[in-house]
């Protein structure tokens, strides 16, 4: 019998897991035992702290993040093909969004197992529908090009795909959020909404969305080293 993916979200960082992941998900996360993690000490925080019984030491892991060699691949289908239900997990939200995990799911649809995405927080989408913008017709860039010339070039590309209708989501590393605010006020036109989104799920969350204009009068959001998602666009 062959195995099965489990794509399993984990918490944004908010304390409370009930809050965003469904009990019958994580009954589905505890009776696994082969991970494939980006990071393990992480992984092994989250499964004991939905779980404090459970079997760390009866589980294998394996470490799949931006510095895996695709190549390596071939080796993480191993769970799989020993018959073995095997969980995919981020560091934060969802897998494969944004996240290495999604070569892994290539790899396992090219090689016939069957994917199943679990339900859980996505702060791209949490961001996107609490924003009021275009939430038919979006676009999700990742992240920004850390040069200024070239961040301010990508912010000018995205304000003309807005202007066409199509919402623009785009994130930070979180200790370069005021930098990147102080580039979209200096660059984006007046009219523009922008959506600033920050410690989604967390107590202290922050989403607000104004016009550039409205941003300039009032003041951006101290954001520094917070996790955020900026979304700009136009009035449906």
């Amino acid at each position: 019998m062959k195995g099965r993916l489990f794509l399993i979200p984990v918490t944004l960082g908010s304390p409370d897991y009930r809050y965003v992941i469904p009990e019958k998900v994580l009954e589905i996360i505890i009776s696994l035992r082969k991970f494939i993690v980006e990071d393990i000490r992480s992984a092994r925080r989250f499964l004991r702290m939905i779980d404090p019984r459970f079997p760390i030491d009866e589980s294998e892991f394996m470490i799949l993040n931006k510095h895996t060699d695709y190549k390596d691949l071939d080796g993480m289908m191993s769970f799989l093909k020993e018959g073995s239900d095997t969980g995919l997990m981020s560091e934060a939200g969802i897998p494969g969004v944004a996240d290495p995990g999604s070569d892994l799911v290539l790899q396992a649809h090219e090689n016939g197992f069957r994917v199943i995405p679990l339900i859980g927080p996505s702060s791209i989408y949490l961001a996107l529908m609490s924003s009021g913008l275009n939430g038919q017709n979006f676009a999700f860039n990742g992240y920004l090009p850390i040069k200024r010339a070239d961040r301010i070039r990508e912010i000018k590309n995205l304000q003309t795909m807005a202007r066409r209708g199509q919402s623009q989501i785009f994130m930070e590393t979180p200790y370069r959020n005021m930098k990147l605010l102080e580039d979209i006020a200096a660059t984006l036109d007046n009219n523009i909404y922008l959506c600033i989104a920050a410690n989604i799920t967390h107590p202290d969350e922050y989403i607000t969305t104004r016009t550039v204009s409205d941003w300039l009068k009032k003041g951006f959001p101290d954001i520094d080293k917070k996790p955020a998602i900026f979304i700009i666009g136009i009035k449906s």
